[in-house]
């Protein structure tokens, strides 16, 4: 018996089935490699390369190997880009969504994780996130993911879909030098890069209502969001009873001149970083409780922010 990893290529993805193996579970992967690597796949793991809009494959796949359910990474997952790409990124996350709902169905699966998103909530108006808080997301991604919860919550009253959706924050850190985050929009390979190539990084406002005026975030490590995902699926898999949707947060949230520092120390590149006007938009603060994910899902933050930046620069300099 195997979970089937869409998007399992990927950045988080890939920590997702490395969890799985540190757990004794097997997994199957299915990426399109649009934004994944085949080298981020581990030996001897079956990798399916195509896209969850390609009904055959999915159907086919679900034929040729024992799958006992899905954890659902695959998306296009660029907030900022969406706005300019809305019909793109409709489709791959919400008619992707759906496609592999009905696969799933024909196969006689009925069990999922999803790869849900902070960006359901948009700008919130409160100091802590919590599950309940009001959900009004401001981009084409943020929507497709709130209806991609709405579609597994759905299937769940139709088909006896077992389900639960992980609201990821801002993910940072690598479990392995093998496993950078190479989005071109992420803060820390943005960064990263920045002071690799002699440029000074910028920062937007320093006149929040906060500490030290620059934004607060919540930053939680990839390895241990991934162990939640395989803490999920076992919940789901014995039957045991699970929320709709967990935040994966912090609780507490460090600001973007504390990342600045951190990078600064554990690059060993002194930089002060420049400052440009705030965006539009862009809320003092936002962070998110993990009550419910502690309580059901061992979620707990066991790195520091130094470990985040540590792991996330060996990474990148590897990979460089």
């Amino acid at each position: 018996m195997a979970w089937l990893v869409t998007g399992g290529a990927g950045y988080i993805g890939a920590h997702v089935v490395r969890a799985f193996a540190d757990e004794g579970i097997d997994t199957v992967i299915v990426d399109d490699l649009s934004s994944g690597h085949e080298s981020f796949v581990p030996d001897g793991a079956p990798f399916v390369r195509g896209s969850i809009l390609d009904r055959e494959l999915l159907d086919a796949t679900f034929r040729d190997h024992d799958i006992t359910g899905v954890v659902h990474v695959a998306g296009f997952k660029y907030a900022g880009v969406s706005v300019q790409r809305p019909l793109h990124t409709y489709e791959q996350n919400v008619t992707g969504t759906a496609t592999l709902l009905a696969a799933m169905q024909n196969a006689g699966i009925r069990s999922i994780v999803f790869s849900s998103s902070a960006a359901v909530y948009g700008t919130p108006s409160v100091d802590l996130v919590t599950e309940e808080t009001a959900k009004s997301p401001e981009s084409p991604y943020g929507e497709s993911k709130l209806i991609g919860e709405w579609l597994l919550r759905d299937q769940g009253i139709a088909d006896g879909l077992r389900h639960t959706s992980l609201r990821y924050f801002n993910v940072v850190g690598s479990a392995s030098d093998q496993l950078p985050d190479t989005s071109p929009h992420n803060l820390f390979p943005l960064v990263f890069d920045a002071l690799i190539e002699g440029r000074t990084p910028r920062i937007n406002g320093d006149d929040y209502p906060t500490p030290d005026g620059t934004c607060v975030r919540d930053y939680i490590h990839v390895a241990d969001l991934a162990i939640s995902h395989v803490a999920a699926a076992k919940r789901l898999a014995a039957g045991e009873s699970i929320e709709p949707a967990y935040n994966l947060g912090s609780g507490d949230g460090v600001s973007v001149g504390e990342i600045m520092s951190a990078v600064a120390a554990v690059t060993g590149i002194a930089f002060t970083p420049e400052v440009g006007p705030r965006r539009p938009g862009d809320p003092a603060r936002i962070v998110a409780s993990g009550e419910l994910a502690a309580r059901d899902l061992d979620w707990r933050m066991r790195h520091t922010l130094d470990d985040m930046v540590a792991s996330a620069w060996a990474a990148h300099q590897a990979a460089s």
